[in-house]
Order: structure tokens, then sequence, then C-alpha cells
């Protein structure tokens, strides 16, 4: 007999999709089926407080509506992110779908700008069918370029991508649903900036997808799982370590934070090639490894964090989710070089197996740590995955990224992310790439004045040094990569978004899969890095 019992595990249900995303020569008034037409506001001076953009005036005449009398109304600036709204109960002739009218605020029209307005129309046009918009289409007009034009469509599209991100565990589904459907029109580019931006913007949704999903659910085996799907999906080699192979091998580090743990560690590596290179050409091709932190909850261990800490712990695998976000981009934005995705994953949990402060673990490649607090755990996994990394995969370049240290959130607020670098190229690439992407970074110096913070009496260091903890923590993580390149990011400071901001949305943010994909997809990402 079948029971009729629903499952006790945990099933995540069905989730909402990002907007799907087209492009057309048409003003926006004349896509049939479109519910919402957007159309931009621009700042004007002191006689014309403001401009209305593309597809403005032919649509007031279509609709026989004063559309500059209503942005008048509703006191309109142009300022970026200003949105208001214009009923049609009628619609047009040429479209009798259309029911309201958007009118959208995009300041100087900046990438910057774009993005924030492309964010603004989404959460303006939750529940509806279609939307048909001109907003990022005027850096096309007058003298601006090409370039100009698909970098304002890109900024527009991953703005109203990650404006529409909605997850959800309710019996009866999620409360808002983004519009499935946004035309960018009177455009007249090709599709390589579209292409671009879904790409960009997908890998964004992707990572704030990943750290939002609860920890019942998320162990590091799941992860694992997911970056076996990823791999399928993308076309990438994929290896996953268990704990008996992680004993075999020697990855101490994560095999003490996941000892306590119900659910044993995980360490996930994947693989790109770029496309069409051959079997030997690819071994000619310099690496780029990057290493992600995959604490898929963070109890704090016996150095147990109070609960008013713990509560957003869900999302202390930020740095896997980016490793495993951009992984499955890579071959999209045709990233020139070959690169290895590392994830070492564990929870650090409670139990009679717990790690103690005081014992000592050996790492990867025998090096050793005196553990002070259990609560600085993502240091100990990734120092396994940095050792392996530059030992076994002979790196150009390694690129570390967590959720590390509550001192960096101090320091930064959150809406900047930590860089700390032992070359100056790639700290200047990377903290470029951050501004172009919208996740901008702030560098740290390695000041070795506070290396001795990191003693031990017993074994090579301590991972509870005390002092100005996110400078002392990238530290302890300098002798596993040696002389390799390095960057590491310390996100924890943008980890959290506490209400909705822009392209941002309460909850975990996932914050770095933009900055590291525009950076590996820019024709020659490893440029000046090492050269002297």
């Amino acid at each position: 007999m079948t029971s009729t019992r629903p499952s006790t595990g945990p099933t995540l249900p069905g989730q909402v999709s990002p907007p799907q995303f087209a492009l057309s020569e048409l003003p926006p008034g004349a896509i049939v089926g479109a519910d919402v037409v957007a159309v931009p506001v621009l700042p004007g001076d002191d006689d014309v407080p403001f401009l209305l953009g593309p597809g403005a005036a032919e649509l007031a005449d279509e609709l026989s509506v004063d559309l500059v009398g209503a942005a008048e109304v509703h006191g309109l600036s142009g300022a970026t992110g200003e949105v208001a709204t214009v009923a049609v109960p009628d619609g047009t002739a040429a479209n009798p779908d259309l029911r309201l009218v958007l009118l959208v605020g995009i300041g100087q029209a900046r990438p910057i700008d774009l993005r924030r307005a492309g964010a603004a129309l989404a959460r303006a046009s939750f529940g509806r069918t279609a939307v048909a918009t001109s907003v990022p289409v005027l850096a096309g007009l007058d003298d601006a370029t090409e370039v100009d034009a698909a970098r304002s469509v890109e900024a527009f599209v991953i703005g109203a991508m990650l404006g529409s991100f909605v997850f959800h565990w309710r019996s009866q589904g999620p409360e808002r649903v983004p519009v499935p459907r946004i035309v960018i029109a009177g455009y007249a580019g090709d599709g390589d900036a579209l292409e671009r931006a879904v790409a960009l913007g997908g890998a964004g949704w992707r990572s704030r997808q990943l750290a939002t999903v609860p920890s019942n659910l998320k162990n590091p085996a799941w992860l694992a799982t997911q970056a076996e799907a990823i791999a399928d999906e993308a076309g990438l080699e994929v290896r996953v370590w268990d704990e008996q192979q992680l004993a075999d091998e020697g990855f101490g580090g994560i095999l003490a934070v996941g000892a306590a743990s119900a659910t044993p560690p995980r360490l996930i590596r994947l693989d790109y090639t770029p496309r069409g290179i051959s079997a030997r050409a690819a071994k000619k091709l310099p690496r780029v490894v990057l290493v992600g932190k995959g604490i898929t909850f963070d109890s704090g261990g016996l150095s147990i964090k109070p609960a008013a800490s713990m509560g957003s712990m869900k999302r202390d695998m930020t740095g896997g989710a980016v490793v495993l976000a951009t992984m499955a981009a890579l071959a999209d934005l045709d990233c020139p070089v070959r690169v290895t995705g590392l994830v070492a994953a564990a929870e650090n949990a409670i139990s009679g197996r717990a790690l103690r402060p005081g014992d000592v673990i050996r790492h990867w490649g025998g090096r050793t740590t005196e553990v002070g607090n259990t609560d600085a755990e993502g240091r100990l996994v990734l120092a396994d995955a940095l050792a392996y990394a530059v030992s076994e995969l002979d790196p150009a370049v390694v690129v570390d990224v967590a959720t590390l240290t509550g001192a960096v959130k101090v320091a930064l607020g959150q809406q900047v992310g930590g860089l700390f670098a032992n070359d100056d190229a790639l700290a200047d690439a990377l903290l470029e790439a951050g501004e172009v992407a919208g996740e901008p970074l702030w560098r740290f110096p390695l000041y070795d004045g506070y290396v001795d913070k990191l003693a031990s009496k017993i074994a090579d260091a301590s991972n509870d040094p005390g002092g100005p903890g996110a400078i002392t923590a990238a530290l302890f993580l300098r002798p596993f990569v040696g002389e390799v390149p390095w960057a590491h990011l310390d996100i924890a400071s943008v980890g959290d978004v506490e209400k909705d901001w822009h392209e941002w949305t309460v909850g975990p943010s996932g914050f770095g899969a933009r900055l590291v994909l525009s950076w590996l997809g820019s024709p020659d990402p490893l440029a000046g890095v090492a050269d002297d």
C-alpha cells in the first residue's frame, strides 16, 4: 500500500526565474502583447525640469495622454530610479493589451544609473505579463558609440534581472512573481551585449539563490550535487572529495571544521577550458584558480555565536556560491584562460566530535594551525584548498572569495567588499572589474607588522590572532599561496542586504560573481600580473 503522507525531508519548492529579454527595433508602443510600456525620464535644466526619452512622444500620441503633465503631477526630476505610473485601461489600437505606462528616471544615463533604473522598473512590474521599454536606448543616441549603447543595455538588463529576484518556500507559491518578459525596444544593435548581460545577471541570480537556500537542505553534499548539475549544464569537468578521500589525502582543515556535523564535508572541483581549444593547446594556457569558502551553516562551533549573529549564517557559503556561479558562466563570456574552481564545503556544528579551542590541525601540505577560536573556521578550510591549488594545479593566479571576518564589515559597512592582494596588477584588475560590475571593492594592506600576532607556541600559526581582524585573517592565508599572485576577497561586509536597494534584494547578496566574471570575461584577464 502506497503511503499518502508527505515526505518529512526538505524539498525546495519550484523557484521563479528571472525575466527573459529580447531586442526589437520597433518603438516600445508598437510591441504587441506588452501590458507595460516604460520610457526614460532625463533631468532637464532651469527652464525644463525634465525630458522624456525615446518612444514617449509617439506613445503619448497613440494614447492621447499628456505624459509630460503626468510626470509633472508626480514631481519627477529624472533622478535615477524614480518611477511614476500612468494607468491606460483601454490600451491602444496597435496594442490593446497595454494597461500601464512607467516613467523611469535614468539620471546621467551612466551604467550605474541604468542598472538602478532597470531594478526600479523590475520592482514596478511584478505580476505583469510583459514590458516593452526604451529605458536603456538613450546611450545609443546622438554622438554615443556602439560601445556606449552595448554597456547601457548590459547595465539595464543586469539591474532588471537582479531587481526581480525572489526566493520563496511558501506552500501557496511566491507572494510576487517577476514579469516574465522584457523587450528592449528601439534598439538597433546586435545581440552580443544582451547575451553578455544575461550571463552576468544570471550568475548574480544563481549566487544569490544558492546563498539563500536554508541550511536544513543546503549541506556540503547538497552543494556538491549543485556543482555536478552545473558541470553537466556548462560542460565542465567535476570532482568531489568525500570525507574518506579528504582524510586519505590530508585535508585536515576541512575535516576538522566539518567533524561535528551530521553531514560530512566535501571538497568540490570544477574545471573550465575555453571552447575550441585542443587538449594539447589547453595545457599551454595559463590557469586561474578560484577558491570559495563553502560553510553551509556556521554556528561558530564550540566558540558559539550569539543568536543574533547566527541567523544569517546559511549564507556563509557565499564565496562558494560565487565560485559555482562564475564557473557556470565562463563559456558564455568566452573566458580566454583555463579556470579551476574549488569549493571547500563544511558545516561548522556542535557535537561531541567538535573541533575544540586548543586543538592543532594539519593542513594539506603539512602546515599546522593551533585553533584559538572555532568560529574562525573559514580560514581553516580555505587554507587546505589554497595549499592544494598551489601545489597541484600550477596556477598563474589564485583568487579566494569568502565571507570571512566581521572586522571587514566594521571597516567598510555593507556596500563595499574587502580586497587583499600580493600583486598590484591583479588588484587593479579586480578593483576595475568591481566598479564596472557594480560590486565595488576596497583594497587593504597585507601589513607585515601584524605577522607576529599569528604566532603560536606549539604550531605554525594561530587562527585567532586578534588585532585588525580582516588583515590578520589575510596574513594567515598568505603562507598557503607562497609566491603565486593571489587576491583574497573578504565579502563578509556585503554578505547581507537589510532592505531592497537598487539591484540588491533583502537577504543574502551573492556578492562577487559579477565582478569575478567581469574580470575573467575580459580579453586578457592576466595582463601585467606578476610581470616583475
